[in-house]
């Protein structure tokens, strides 16, 4: 598993396997990469710095989330 993180482009990319891709799909800021088998192999967060400030805001709301450690 890896983690890159492009500033210039505001782009984060989390690598979950090695598997060749095969296609993807756009869902809203998010482009999930996958197999030929449908196996999720990579997704790439666009606009990722705001993508995770609405996630945070998300996690902070929801119940039962007492800390949030980064």
């Amino acid at each position: 598993m890896k983690v890159k993180y492009d500033r210039e482009e505001d782009i984060l990319v989390y690598e979950i396997s090695d598997e060749k891709i095969d296609y993807a799909e756009e869902m809203g800021p998010v482009i999930v990469h996958f197999t030929r088998d449908s196996k999720p192999v990579m997704l790439e967060i666009l606009d990722a710095s705001e993508f995770l400030i609405q996630a945070m805001r998300v996690a902070i709301r929801s119940k039962g989330v007492k800390k949030i450690i980064l």
